[in-house]
Protein backbone atom coordinates (compact mmCIF):
# COMPACT_ATOMS: atom_id res chain seq x y z
CA UNK A 1 0.00 0.00 0.00
CA UNK A 2 1.25 3.24 -1.43
CA UNK A 3 2.05 6.09 1.45
CA UNK A 4 -0.95 8.22 2.04
CA UNK A 5 -2.93 5.68 0.18
CA UNK A 6 -6.90 4.94 1.91
CA UNK A 7 -6.97 1.53 3.18
CA UNK A 8 -9.95 -0.10 1.08
CA UNK A 9 -12.61 -2.96 2.87
CA UNK A 10 -14.20 -5.82 0.92
CA UNK A 11 -17.42 -4.61 3.33
CA UNK A 12 -18.55 -8.02 2.85
CA UNK A 13 -20.53 -9.43 5.90
CA UNK A 14 -18.11 -12.84 6.40
CA UNK A 15 -15.16 -11.01 6.22
CA UNK A 16 -13.28 -11.42 9.57
CA UNK A 17 -11.69 -8.43 9.62
CA UNK A 18 -14.26 -5.90 7.93
CA UNK A 19 -16.68 -6.69 10.21
CA UNK A 20 -15.19 -5.25 13.65
CA UNK A 21 -16.05 -1.49 12.64
CA UNK A 22 -19.74 -3.01 12.08
CA UNK A 23 -19.79 -5.11 14.86
CA UNK A 24 -18.93 -1.37 17.25
CA UNK A 25 -21.22 -0.03 15.61
CA UNK A 26 -24.22 -2.29 16.56
CA UNK A 27 -23.31 -2.99 20.15
CA UNK A 28 -23.20 1.02 20.87
CA UNK A 29 -27.01 0.81 19.24
CA UNK A 30 -27.46 -2.07 21.64
CA UNK A 31 -26.33 -0.28 25.16
CA UNK A 32 -29.46 1.75 25.17
CA UNK A 33 -31.59 -1.64 25.45
CA UNK A 34 -29.93 -3.17 28.33
CA UNK A 35 -32.02 -3.29 31.70
CA UNK A 36 -30.38 -3.21 35.33
CA UNK A 37 -31.25 -7.01 35.51
CA UNK A 38 -29.30 -10.17 35.45
CA UNK A 39 -28.77 -11.76 31.35
CA UNK A 40 -28.58 -15.04 30.64
CA UNK A 41 -26.81 -17.11 28.39
CA UNK A 42 -28.69 -20.24 26.16
CA UNK A 43 -28.22 -22.58 23.47
CA UNK A 44 -29.36 -24.33 21.28
CA UNK A 45 -27.64 -26.75 19.17
CA UNK A 46 -28.66 -29.21 16.31
CA UNK A 47 -27.65 -33.09 15.57
CA UNK A 48 -25.40 -33.69 13.88
CA UNK A 49 -27.12 -35.62 11.26
CA UNK A 50 -29.80 -32.92 10.86
CA UNK A 51 -26.70 -30.37 10.59
CA UNK A 52 -25.64 -32.16 8.08
CA UNK A 53 -28.60 -31.51 5.85
CA UNK A 54 -28.80 -28.18 7.39
CA UNK A 55 -25.89 -27.51 5.02
CA UNK A 56 -28.05 -27.90 1.46
CA UNK A 57 -30.95 -26.25 3.18
CA UNK A 58 -29.62 -23.46 5.15
CA UNK A 59 -32.23 -20.67 4.76
CA UNK A 60 -34.93 -23.44 5.64
CA UNK A 61 -33.11 -24.84 8.52
CA UNK A 62 -31.48 -21.94 10.00
CA UNK A 63 -34.51 -20.06 9.95
CA UNK A 64 -36.23 -22.86 11.74
CA UNK A 65 -33.56 -23.16 13.95
CA UNK A 66 -34.21 -19.50 15.08
CA UNK A 67 -38.12 -19.77 14.93
CA UNK A 68 -38.36 -22.74 17.38
CA UNK A 69 -35.60 -21.48 19.71
CA UNK A 70 -37.30 -18.43 20.42
CA UNK A 71 -41.00 -20.48 20.69
CA UNK A 72 -39.44 -22.56 22.99
CA UNK A 73 -37.70 -19.85 25.33
CA UNK A 74 -41.38 -17.48 25.48
CA UNK A 75 -43.27 -20.56 25.78
CA UNK A 76 -41.38 -22.34 28.80
CA UNK A 77 -41.16 -18.32 30.50
CA UNK A 78 -44.84 -18.10 29.86
CA UNK A 79 -45.85 -21.02 31.93
CA UNK A 80 -46.78 -20.25 35.40
CA UNK A 81 -45.21 -23.34 36.85
CA UNK A 82 -41.52 -21.69 35.73
CA UNK A 83 -41.85 -18.32 35.28
CA UNK A 84 -45.30 -16.96 34.31
CA UNK A 85 -44.12 -13.67 32.19
CA UNK A 86 -43.16 -12.49 28.69
CA UNK A 87 -39.58 -12.38 28.36
CA UNK A 88 -37.22 -11.16 25.53
CA UNK A 89 -34.17 -12.80 24.00
CA UNK A 90 -31.87 -11.73 21.25
CA UNK A 91 -30.36 -14.79 19.04
CA UNK A 92 -27.46 -15.06 17.18
CA UNK A 93 -26.57 -17.63 14.69
CA UNK A 94 -23.09 -19.78 14.40
CA UNK A 95 -22.14 -22.60 12.01
CA UNK A 96 -19.17 -23.09 13.48
CA UNK A 97 -17.24 -25.26 15.58
CA UNK A 98 -13.46 -24.06 16.81
CA UNK A 99 -12.02 -26.37 14.26
CA UNK A 100 -14.42 -25.09 11.00
CA UNK A 101 -15.91 -27.67 11.09
CA UNK A 102 -20.38 -26.95 10.55
CA UNK A 103 -21.92 -26.68 14.02
CA UNK A 104 -25.07 -25.01 13.63
CA UNK A 105 -26.37 -23.31 16.89
CA UNK A 106 -27.44 -20.37 18.06
CA UNK A 107 -26.81 -18.09 21.12
CA UNK A 108 -29.33 -16.47 23.38
CA UNK A 109 -28.91 -13.87 25.69
CA UNK A 110 -31.77 -13.15 27.60
CA UNK A 111 -33.02 -10.70 30.66
CA UNK A 112 -33.42 -12.91 33.95
CA UNK A 113 -36.99 -12.00 33.86
CA UNK A 114 -40.28 -10.65 32.22
CA UNK A 115 -43.32 -8.65 32.19
CA UNK A 116 -46.20 -10.06 34.22
CA UNK A 117 -48.99 -11.30 31.91
CA UNK A 118 -51.31 -8.35 32.78
CA UNK A 119 -48.34 -6.17 32.21
CA UNK A 120 -48.17 -3.70 35.54
CA UNK A 121 -45.20 -5.68 37.08
CA UNK A 122 -41.82 -7.42 36.09
CA UNK A 123 -41.06 -11.14 37.10
CA UNK A 124 -37.69 -11.67 38.35
CA UNK A 125 -36.26 -15.21 38.08
CA UNK A 126 -34.64 -17.35 40.67
CA UNK A 127 -30.88 -16.12 41.46
CA UNK A 128 -28.72 -17.81 39.53
CA UNK A 129 -31.12 -19.95 37.52
CA UNK A 130 -33.32 -18.79 34.62
CA UNK A 131 -35.13 -22.57 33.12
CA UNK A 132 -35.17 -26.01 33.46
CA UNK A 133 -32.67 -27.35 30.29
CA UNK A 134 -34.00 -30.44 30.40
CA UNK A 135 -37.30 -28.73 30.08
CA UNK A 136 -36.37 -26.65 26.74
CA UNK A 137 -34.73 -29.51 25.62
CA UNK A 138 -37.16 -31.75 25.48
CA UNK A 139 -39.42 -29.12 23.84
CA UNK A 140 -36.99 -27.58 21.46
CA UNK A 141 -36.73 -31.16 19.74
CA UNK A 142 -40.42 -32.10 19.66
CA UNK A 143 -41.52 -28.60 18.15
CA UNK A 144 -37.85 -28.66 15.50
CA UNK A 145 -38.83 -32.31 14.68
CA UNK A 146 -42.36 -31.37 14.05
CA UNK A 147 -41.37 -28.50 12.07
CA UNK A 148 -38.92 -30.06 10.39
CA UNK A 149 -41.59 -33.11 9.05
CA UNK A 150 -43.64 -30.27 7.77
CA UNK A 151 -40.69 -28.67 5.33
CA UNK A 152 -40.43 -32.31 4.36
CA UNK A 153 -44.14 -32.43 3.26
CA UNK A 154 -44.59 -29.28 1.43
CA UNK A 155 -41.25 -30.02 -0.77
CA UNK A 156 -39.11 -27.50 0.47
CA UNK A 157 -35.94 -29.51 1.49
CA UNK A 158 -33.26 -30.57 -0.91
CA UNK A 159 -31.24 -33.35 -0.60
CA UNK A 160 -28.73 -34.64 -2.72
CA UNK A 161 -25.63 -37.37 -2.99
CA UNK A 162 -25.83 -39.96 0.38
CA UNK A 163 -28.68 -38.08 1.33
CA UNK A 164 -30.88 -38.42 -2.19
CA UNK A 165 -32.89 -40.96 -0.66
CA UNK A 166 -34.50 -38.80 2.21
CA UNK A 167 -36.48 -37.30 -0.23
CA UNK A 168 -38.85 -40.52 -0.29
CA UNK A 169 -41.27 -39.38 3.00
CA UNK A 170 -40.96 -43.24 4.28
CA UNK A 171 -37.55 -43.08 4.02
CA UNK A 172 -37.59 -39.93 5.81
CA UNK A 173 -39.67 -40.45 8.42
CA UNK A 174 -37.47 -43.97 9.49
CA UNK A 175 -34.42 -41.43 9.27
CA UNK A 176 -36.12 -39.33 11.98
CA UNK A 177 -37.41 -41.79 14.30
CA UNK A 178 -33.79 -41.88 16.29
CA UNK A 179 -33.75 -37.90 16.53
CA UNK A 180 -36.43 -38.37 18.63
CA UNK A 181 -35.24 -40.68 21.38
CA UNK A 182 -31.15 -39.17 21.71
CA UNK A 183 -30.69 -36.04 23.50
CA UNK A 184 -30.53 -32.91 22.19
CA UNK A 185 -28.13 -30.43 23.37
CA UNK A 186 -29.67 -27.37 25.14
CA UNK A 187 -28.07 -25.55 28.25
CA UNK A 188 -27.73 -21.86 30.40
CA UNK A 189 -24.62 -20.64 31.32
CA UNK A 190 -24.63 -18.77 34.92
CA UNK A 191 -25.99 -15.20 34.67
CA UNK A 192 -23.33 -12.78 33.58
CA UNK A 193 -21.54 -10.38 35.59
CA UNK A 194 -23.46 -7.59 34.52
CA UNK A 195 -24.83 -5.43 31.49
CA UNK A 196 -21.93 -4.45 30.62
CA UNK A 197 -20.27 -7.86 30.06
CA UNK A 198 -22.96 -8.79 28.20
CA UNK A 199 -21.75 -6.27 25.65
CA UNK A 200 -18.07 -7.54 25.97
CA UNK A 201 -19.38 -10.99 25.53
CA UNK A 202 -21.68 -9.94 22.35
CA UNK A 203 -19.14 -8.03 20.89
CA UNK A 204 -17.07 -11.74 20.30
CA UNK A 205 -20.14 -13.05 18.57
CA UNK A 206 -22.35 -11.16 16.37
CA UNK A 207 -20.26 -10.34 13.73
CA UNK A 208 -17.60 -12.56 13.72
CA UNK A 209 -17.45 -15.75 11.19
CA UNK A 210 -16.01 -18.97 11.35
CA UNK A 211 -12.54 -17.06 12.53
CA UNK A 212 -10.46 -14.17 13.58
CA UNK A 213 -7.29 -12.64 12.52
CA UNK A 214 -5.90 -12.78 15.76
CA UNK A 215 -6.05 -17.34 15.60
CA UNK A 216 -4.19 -16.98 12.31
CA UNK A 217 -0.39 -18.30 12.90
CA UNK A 218 1.03 -19.22 9.94
CA UNK A 219 0.76 -19.11 5.72
CA UNK A 220 4.03 -20.95 4.46
CA UNK A 221 4.96 -24.43 2.05
CA UNK A 222 2.43 -26.36 4.41
CA UNK A 223 -0.51 -24.70 4.75
CA UNK A 224 -2.59 -22.44 6.91
CA UNK A 225 -2.15 -23.06 10.56
CA UNK A 226 -4.50 -21.56 12.66
CA UNK A 227 -5.22 -22.17 16.60
CA UNK A 228 -8.33 -24.13 17.70
CA UNK A 229 -10.07 -25.20 21.36
CA UNK A 230 -9.71 -28.74 21.94
CA UNK A 231 -12.79 -29.19 24.11
CA UNK A 232 -12.67 -33.03 24.41
CA UNK A 233 -9.33 -33.06 25.78
CA UNK A 234 -10.12 -30.46 28.23
CA UNK A 235 -13.38 -32.21 29.45
CA UNK A 236 -11.09 -35.29 29.89
CA UNK A 237 -8.80 -34.02 32.47
CA UNK A 238 -6.13 -35.58 30.57
CA UNK A 239 -4.08 -32.36 31.39
CA UNK A 240 -3.61 -31.69 27.90
CA UNK A 241 -3.49 -28.15 26.74
CA UNK A 242 -6.79 -26.93 25.26
CA UNK A 243 -5.74 -24.56 22.71
CA UNK A 244 -3.83 -26.40 20.00
CA UNK A 245 -2.22 -25.66 15.98
CA UNK A 246 -4.34 -27.00 13.32
CA UNK A 247 -2.72 -26.86 9.64
CA UNK A 248 -4.95 -27.50 6.59
CA UNK A 249 -3.86 -27.34 2.96
CA UNK A 250 -4.79 -24.04 1.53
CA UNK A 251 -8.28 -25.70 -0.47
CA UNK A 252 -9.55 -27.71 2.86
CA UNK A 253 -8.78 -24.20 4.71
CA UNK A 254 -11.22 -22.67 2.36
CA UNK A 255 -13.75 -25.46 1.97
CA UNK A 256 -14.17 -24.80 5.61
CA UNK A 257 -14.34 -21.44 5.71
CA UNK A 258 -16.95 -21.50 2.60
CA UNK A 259 -19.40 -24.04 5.24
CA UNK A 260 -20.16 -20.71 6.70
CA UNK A 261 -21.48 -18.31 4.10
CA UNK A 262 -24.95 -17.50 4.94
CA UNK A 263 -27.67 -17.32 1.93
CA UNK A 264 -27.89 -13.73 0.54
CA UNK A 265 -30.23 -11.04 3.33
CA UNK A 266 -30.49 -13.97 6.02
CA UNK A 267 -30.33 -12.34 9.57
CA UNK A 268 -27.88 -13.77 11.75
CA UNK A 269 -29.22 -11.95 14.57
CA UNK A 270 -32.69 -11.69 15.80
CA UNK A 271 -34.54 -9.97 18.60
CA UNK A 272 -38.12 -12.22 20.09
CA UNK A 273 -40.55 -11.15 22.71
CA UNK A 274 -40.02 -8.08 24.43
CA UNK A 275 -37.11 -7.16 22.53
CA UNK A 276 -38.46 -7.59 19.25
CA UNK A 277 -37.54 -4.72 16.85
CA UNK A 278 -41.46 -3.49 16.58
CA UNK A 279 -42.52 -3.24 20.32
CA UNK A 280 -38.49 -2.74 21.63
CA UNK A 281 -39.00 0.50 22.37
CA UNK A 282 -42.23 0.68 24.37
CA UNK A 283 -41.18 -2.67 25.97
CA UNK A 284 -38.20 -1.50 27.49
CA UNK A 285 -39.27 2.05 28.40
CA UNK A 286 -42.77 0.30 30.09
CA UNK A 287 -39.60 -2.14 31.92
CA UNK A 288 -37.63 0.90 33.10
CA UNK A 289 -40.89 2.19 34.90
CA UNK A 290 -41.82 -0.88 36.97
CA UNK A 291 -38.28 -1.61 37.96
CA UNK A 292 -37.67 2.47 38.70
CA UNK A 293 -34.87 2.46 36.14
CA UNK A 294 -34.15 5.73 34.46
CA UNK A 295 -33.46 5.45 30.96
CA UNK A 296 -30.00 5.36 29.79
CA UNK A 297 -27.86 7.69 28.45
CA UNK A 298 -27.43 6.03 25.00
CA UNK A 299 -31.72 5.39 25.09
CA UNK A 300 -32.04 9.60 26.16
CA UNK A 301 -29.19 10.03 22.83
CA UNK A 302 -31.58 8.31 20.87
CA UNK A 303 -34.99 9.56 21.67
CA UNK A 304 -33.86 13.28 20.71
CA UNK A 305 -32.33 11.59 17.48
CA UNK A 306 -35.79 10.46 16.82
CA UNK A 307 -37.39 13.63 18.04
CA UNK A 308 -35.11 16.03 15.78
CA UNK A 309 -35.82 13.45 12.67
CA UNK A 310 -32.23 12.33 12.79
CA UNK A 311 -31.39 9.35 10.96
CA UNK A 312 -31.70 6.20 12.85
CA UNK A 313 -28.75 3.88 11.56
CA UNK A 314 -24.73 5.18 10.34
CA UNK A 315 -24.50 4.47 6.69
CA UNK A 316 -21.10 3.22 5.46
CA UNK A 317 -18.93 4.09 2.82
CA UNK A 318 -18.67 1.09 0.87
CA UNK A 319 -15.02 2.13 -0.51
CA UNK A 320 -13.26 3.88 2.37
CA UNK A 321 -15.21 2.13 5.71
CA UNK A 322 -16.02 5.63 6.94
CA UNK A 323 -19.05 6.78 8.32
CA UNK A 324 -21.10 8.82 5.87
CA UNK A 325 -22.49 12.55 6.16
CA UNK A 326 -26.12 12.26 6.10
CA UNK A 327 -27.09 15.71 3.68
CA UNK A 328 -30.69 15.05 3.32
CA UNK A 329 -33.48 12.57 4.33
CA UNK A 330 -36.35 11.95 1.90
CA UNK A 331 -39.70 10.92 4.26
CA UNK A 332 -42.04 7.92 3.27
CA UNK A 333 -44.19 9.21 0.11
CA UNK A 334 -41.79 12.21 -1.10
CA UNK A 335 -40.88 12.63 -4.67
CA UNK A 336 -37.29 12.12 -5.22
CA UNK A 337 -35.84 14.61 -8.06
CA UNK A 338 -35.08 12.89 -11.54
CA UNK A 339 -31.70 13.64 -12.49
CA UNK A 340 -31.71 16.20 -15.98
CA UNK A 341 -31.92 14.66 -19.06
CA UNK A 342 -29.01 14.12 -21.00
Amino acid sequence: MAVGEIPRTCRNRHCPKCQSTAAQRWLEARQADLLPVAYYHVVFTLPAPIADIAYRNKAELYGLLFDVAAEVLLTIAADPKHLGARIGATLVLHTWGSALTHHPHVHGIVPGGGLAPDGKSWVACRPGFFLPVRVLSRLFRRRFLEELQRLHQTGRLKFFGEHAALADDRTFAAWLAPMRQCEWVVYAKRPFAGPAAVLAYLSRYTHRVAISNSRLIAMDERGVSFRWKDYRANKAGRGKPRYKAMTLTPEEFMRRFLLHVLPGGFHRIRHYGLLANGSRKSSLSLVRELLQAPPTAQAVDHARDDAQGAPPSTFVCRHCGRAMIVLQVFTRGQTIRAPPKS
